[in-house]
């Protein structure tokens, strides 16, 4: 068993920052780009901390649906549900191999364990007649404007960097393999679970479950694992060094700091992005509501200095 004097880190990783850019997306482009993140993750590791790793998958499932309908005249549709089953495997692959490869030579390696993680939703949530979880590669107007009229999709702007697909978004309830989650994490084991917010399922009547059709908020997710465990902290990383107020204007203010009631008055005056940052502050209020005792929000390169506290905008009670 680990000390537990060791702080417990939930590190919530965007699925677009396996993505570099719309010109490297193969399957190898995402595995470089995984390297690297994976190297400010065992900083964090080296840096003394036990890690909880949570991903996004958008892309990744935007690309397992095209291959779907370009195939469709042979193979049968993957459902959204095995869609996220299926990059919770690829993804974790490849953070494990990552995290391997690039941990060479050490005494004592590594050891990297992917939970296939079903996340249970309530059949009656409203996010079901209301879709708006972004999912797939952004698109221009027209495009999206083909898609709509051809396919039925349900298409919006997304924070000003194009347009792309909504699907409903339902709310987190429990986590089904917590324990599973909870045993590894003790016996020192870097952990990857809920990736793309896990696989969204419902209980029938007579308690069997059934997937859903449906995409779970990685960072919402993030946020309940968090709170299962009594993680330490609930550090999300993301493209912007701290959370700003007034974002890409001229006013812009980044911050260092903020309290709960802050956070909740920002939200209120509506300075995150719907589609942006607004998911991952709020996933951030649940976590801090719920006993957490701190959360931090930066990117990458920035993960370990963010947890000792020399930059990142860090959430407080």
């Amino acid at each position: 068993m680990v000390s537990s004097k060791k702080k417990l880190v939930v590190l919530a990783v965007g699925g677009n920052s396996l993505i570099l850019d719309s010109k490297h997306q193969t399957v190898r482009d995402q595995y470089d780009a995984c390297l690297q993140t994976c190297q400010h993750v065992v900083r964090l590791l080296d840096a003394g901390y036990r890690v909880v790793l949570t991903h996004g998958n958008g892309p990744q499932v935007g690309f397992i649906m095209r291959r779907s309908e370009l195939s469709a005249h042979e193979l049968h549709m993957v459902p959204m549900d095995s869609c996220g089953a299926d990059t919770q495997g690829a993804i974790g692959y490849q953070i494990q191999q990552a995290i391997y490869n690039g941990t060479l030579g050490r005494s004592k390696p590594i050891q990297v364990v992917t939970v296939v993680t079903q996340v249970l939703v309530d059949a009656n949530d409203p996010a079901f007649s209301n879709p708006s979880k972004p999912i797939g590669s952004f698109m221009d107007q027209k495009l999206a404007e083909s898609r709509r009229q051809s396919e039925g999709w349900h298409i919006v702007e997304d924070a000003g960097r194009g347009y792309r697909r909504v699907v409903a978004s339902p709310k987190p309830k429990e986590i089904i393999e917590i324990e599973a989650v909870r045993q590894l994490v003790n016996n020192d084991f870097l952990v990857v679970a809920v990736g793309g917010g896990g696989i969204p399922v419902i209980k029938q009547p007579d308690g069997k479950l059934t997937g859903a059709d449906a995409v779970i908020d990685k960072d919402l997710a993030s946020s309940l694992l968090a709170r299962n465990l009594g993680a330490d902290i609930l550090l999300i990383s993301t493209a912007v060094e701290k959370v700003c107020l007034n974002y890409g204007k001229p006013d812009e203010k980044p911050l260092d700091r903020m309290t709960l009631a802050q956070a909740k008055k920002y939200i209120a005056e509506g300075h995150f992005a719907k589609g942006s940052m607004l998911p991952k502050i709020q996933a951030i209020v649940a976590f801090i509501e719920g006993g957490g005792q701190m959360a931090i929000v930066t990117n990458p390169p920035n993960l370990t200095r963010a947890v000792n506290g020399e930059t990142g905008t860090t959430i407080v009670p």
